[in-house]
């Protein structure tokens, strides 16, 4: 079926999720990077009511047509070819709108519950408005405030916030009783990106549809498991944002702590989104405190200096443009923690996160313990354990690394590694795999929360992040550091080596 054709059958199908979205921020780096392209894939796919309406608001000087002109432009710019075809880009742009706005005066509002009421005769009303807040959390509360007191709310509308909720705990319950004080939770999409990939939603699936791994997965049977996310870019224009940040607040307290929740939770009742967020919340409340010797021994945290990347020369994070030559603002993190529960007793989980690192790349490992009598070759007995290896970034796929007899006359009973392997270009080559932001953006418009981060959820990781974030500023000693291209600052390996393993790129 053609995009068009897709579009206008599933026009009819989807009236039911027929919203008003607004977007502030509209031409900030999110909304152009990901939120208009994901809404224009949508409406390729046919997956947007022919009704639903898209209005961008930001600070800038525009009108309909020239902001119209510049998101055709820029999907121009960003898509395949066989995604670029002039109807589906024609179509995507008529239903785009524009208003100035600035987010601070309250008086500006009003135009957006104009905005509203222009189609009443096409059941405008009945339509909830989304809002987007593709804006810094310090704004979350004005925009609140503002929609409220101009008027443009009604009783189902919805907002989506995004990552990081606040600097700290503290900051975070400012950020959440602001927006609350307007849109009850029930109404309220926190987003963390990471929930929607594909490969994320088949850990759910691989866990609890499938008793080959659903029996196994527990303390018996996994001795240690490993999250990474690994950045080759740097702060890339960003050093004011990311020197107020850094990665623990970045990436540890949002992606790499949901990542592990769904490792370690439970088995949900349902597909509820609360039945699943409350056994996240479980998971959160078992990470184990962190004692002082755990502080000193089992995190690290890192700056990269100057080095190499794609064997070009790149600066140092005290050498970026604007940069703060005394910075100790860390640009990489690695962790021990464990879940105190039944389940996971005494199997650690390691993190780490950095940018400057050799690869792009988001992946899991679950390292499940070798047999209790081993019957092969002496020198091959450290081959002897299977590993679940999940890839969200780039090249999203599972794969289960599992032992096989080595082919050939004179091998004997000589092992080799070799992965059970599913990925997900080569499985479904007809089938695009969809952004993260395309599939949030559509729950979002169906009412459905479950891939979304509940307030509970945020102060809980807050909580436990704050002994990390409090050691290292009553420490006040500078990141270790680590060149550009490398995999961190020794320190990371010393600490998994010091347990008697090794993280999975050094195999």
């Amino acid at each position: 079926m053609k995009p068009d054709q897709k579009a206008a059958a599933g026009s009819a199908e989807n009236a039911d999720r027929a919203v008003d979205l607004a977007i502030f921020g509209a031409l900030g780096d999110l909304a152009r990077g990901r939120l208009w392209p994901a809404l224009y894939q949508l409406d390729r796919e046919g997956l947007l009511a022919r009704s639903t309406r898209l209005l961008g608001l930001s600070r800038h000087e525009s009108d309909t047509d020239d902001f119209r002109r510049k998101i055709v432009g820029l999907l121009e710019d960003g898509l395949n070819g066989d995604e670029r075809d002039a109807e589906s880009l024609e179509r995507f742009a008529a239903r785009l709108e524009y208003r100035r706005l600035d987010f601070t005066r309250p008086d500006d509002y009003a135009a957006i519950a104009r905005w509203r009421q222009e189609l009443r005769g096409e059941g405008s009303n009945a339509r909830p408005l989304v809002v987007y807040m593709a804006v810094g959390a310090a704004l979350y509360g004005d925009v609140c405030a503002g929609l409220e007191r101009g008027g443009a709310l009604g009783e189902h509308d919805r907002v989506v916030v995004e990552k990081p909720v606040g600097h700290d705990l503290a900051s975070s319950h400012a950020v959440n009783d602001a927006v609350g004080a307007v849109f009850p939770e029930s109404r309220t999409y926190r987003i963390d990106h990471y929930l929607g990939k594909e490969t994320v939603q088949n850990l759910i699936a691989l866990r609890f549809a499938n008793p080959l791994f659903g029996n196994q997965w527990n303390q018996n049977h996994i001795s240690h498991v490993e999250i990474t996310v690994a950045e080759t870019a740097g702060i890339e224009g960003r050093f004011g944002y990311f020197d107020g940040a850094g990665q623990l607040r970045d990436m540890v307290q949002n992606h790499l702590l949901q990542l592990l929740c769904l490792i370690a939770m439970e088995p949900p009742s349902s597909l509820d989104a609360d039945a699943i967020r409350d056994e996240k919340v479980k998971v959160l409340k078992a990470l184990k405190p962190l004692t002082q010797e755990a502080l000193e021994q089992d995190v690290v945290r890192g700056q990269y200096i100057a080095g190499t990347r794609d064997g070009q020369p790149v600066p140092g994070y005290r050498e970026e443009d604007g940069a703060d030559s005394a910075s100790h603002t860390e640009t990489f993190v690695a962790l021990k923690t464990e879940v105190a529960n039944w389940r996971w007793a005494g199997v650690p989980f390691y993190l780490r996160t950095g940018k400057r690192l050799p690869e792009k790349r988001s992946r899991i490992v679950i390292h499940f313990r070798q047999q209790p009598h081993y019957i092969f070759d002496p020198d091959q007995r450290s081959l002897a354990a299977n590993k679940l290896i999940i890839r969200l970034q780039p090249d999203e796929g599972i794969a289960l690394q599992v032992l096989t007899k080595d082919s050939g006359l004179e091998k004997g009973m000589r092992l080799r590694p070799g992965p059970l392997h599913l990925d997900f270009n080569s499985a479904f080559p007809e089938a695009r795999i969809p952004d993260a932001y395309e599939r949030l953006l559509l729950e979002v418009m169906k009412g459905r929360q479950y891939l979304f981060v509940r307030r509970d959820e945020v102060e809980y990781a807050w909580r436990w992040c704050e002994q990390l974030l409090d050691h290292w500023q009553a420490l006040d000693t500078p990141p270790r550091r680590y060149p550009a291209g490398s995999w961190g600052p020794v320190a990371s390996i010393a600490m998994i080596t010091r347990d008697g393993r090794s993280w999975y790129e050094e195999y």
